[in-house]
């Protein structure tokens, strides 16, 4: 069996901070209330979104690693990471605030855990007026002041604000404190974890349980980056018809492609998967004689064998992530 450009069931989550965007801004479809995470395309155990559509309908990334190893995954990324997809693509709606939140290295993830740490990249798809997103701190602090804002309910004076538009990116290594805030849709790229520590929650109960949620300050306190970081936002430059460099960590590479034309890709040095995130607009795609298509608020993951893909496009503006 061939292999194609493959796009997968999302799996839809509830949130106690989620909205209503998913669906009427990127057309998602689901029936529940306060959905705020799409998982697009996703290994997490028990949680494995599966091909939409095509002759391999209804295959996890396991069982196409599986199957088809180095032609689907890349052989540098399956002989780094065997059945295990190291990516989590989602898509976040932010109605109210996430919580302030951080997340374990690979080394305390896998200690603890026995999971992947959990860096991770934002880009922003839309922001109301004046809407936030809380990254790291604006005032150094050390593990006694953490711990004394954390009791006086004053932890959020301390942590840096930044009020974000459409196209601002952020990358977030692990051991950043960070947070989503209200009226925040943005498009994420992480590793393939679910593992976050809880720190603050704005004392909210989740109207499903009862209860407040659960933090994790023994946890996170030996985690955390106290220092105060020069800028948190990515700078890029974002030229019409290339490959503009977004975010390139040691655990993923994204690039956006903002095109309007046509655009050929050659994929036959990278030796990876390759996930487009339509974040914008939309494209055709053609690939061994064969067209796709991808709109805003959809993902397409491009096995390794696939090297010559042509885009066509009148605006679009499309995330190109891999390993």
């Amino acid at each position: 069996m061939n292999l194609y450009p493959l796009k997968f069931t999302p799996l839809y989550k509830y949130r106690i901070w989620g909205g209503e965007k998913l669906k009427t801004v990127l057309n998602k479809d689901y029936t529940e209330e306060s959905i705020g995470e799409s998982w697009e395309i996703s290994g997490v155990e028990n949680d494995e979104t599966l091909v939409a559509e095509g002759p391999l309908k209804g295959k996890s990334l396991k069982a196409l690693i599986n199957e088809f190893k180095g032609d689907f995954a890349g052989n540098n990324v399956y002989e780094t990471f065997g059945d295990k997809f190291p990516l989590l693509i989602k898509f976040i709606d932010a109605k109210t605030p996430l919580s302030i939140q951080v997340h374990p290295s690979n080394e305390i993830a896998k200690e603890r855990h026995n999971s992947f740490g959990k860096n991770e990249m934002w880009y922003v798809m839309g922001a109301d007026k004046d809407a936030e997103l809380i990254v790291g701190f604006d005032e150094k602090i050390n593990q006694e002041d953490y711990k004394t804002h954390l009791e006086n309910n004053t932890i959020l004076n301390v942590m840096h604000h930044e009020i974000v538009e459409k196209g601002d990116t952020f990358y977030i290594p692990t051991g950043r404190v960070h947070a989503i805030g209200a009226g925040v849709l943005l498009a994420e790229i992480q590793q393939t974890s679910d593992i976050t520590y809880r720190i603050y929650d704005y004392d909210r109960v989740d109207a499903k349980t009862g209860e407040k949620r659960e933090l994790h300050n023994d946890l996170a306190i030996d985690v955390i980056d106290y220092e105060v970081h020069d800028a948190y936002k990515t700078d890029y430059k974002l030229e019409t018809n290339k490959s503009n460099t977004l975010v390139h960590s040691p655990y993923f590479k994204t690039n956006i492609i903002a095109l309007d034309g046509t655009m050929k890709k050659d994929y036959s040095n990278l030796d990876s998967f390759v996930i487009y995130v339509c974040v914008e607009g939309a494209a055709n795609l053609s690939c061994n004689g064969e067209r796709y298509d991808i709109k805003k608020g959809e993902t397409l993951l491009i096995p390794a064998s696939l090297s010559e893909i042509q885009l066509e496009s009148t605006g679009v503006k499309i995330l190109e992530a891999y390993y």
